[in-house]
């Protein structure tokens, strides 16, 4: 980004709503319950460990064992953290035996990976 600096502040000095803007914005904002939705899956990806799941994910389906061993945390916090990711529809399980394989839920999910860290790297 290119307004960082020292002298840099986050608001206007003074208040002036444009209300042109406001207008033509207005209707093609997203309804609370879907913005409120997406927070809730910006959220699931708060924790490195999460993320680094995820990235995992995104280059193979893999079972708990496998990513806690990539991921360098015990199987029992990988199935927590798969868990919550789960329930945020960003993974889903596939049973085979014994064994629990785990893969992004779609491509949504793996564009969303490769974009951000498109973004990290620009930076």
């Amino acid at each position: 980004m290119s307004n960082r600096s020292d002298d840099f502040t986050d608001a206007c000095e003074i208040e002036s709503i444009d209300h042109e803007k406001v207008a033509r914005i207005r209707p093609r904002m997203e309804t609370d319950d879907h913005l409120s939705n997406l927070a809730d899956l910006f959220n699931a990806l708060g924790t490195t460990t999460r993320v680094k799941i995820l990235y995992a994910l995104s280059l193979e389906e893999l079972c708990v064992c496998d990513i806690a061993a990539l991921v360098g945390v015990s199987p029992s916090a990988v199935s927590h953290q798969l868990r919550l990711l789960r329930l945020a529809r960003l993974v889903k399980a596939r049973k085979h035996g014994k064994m629990t394989f785990y893969s992004l839920d779609d491509e949504h999910v793996r564009s969303l990976i490769k974009e951000g860290l498109e973004h990290v790297h620009e930076g």
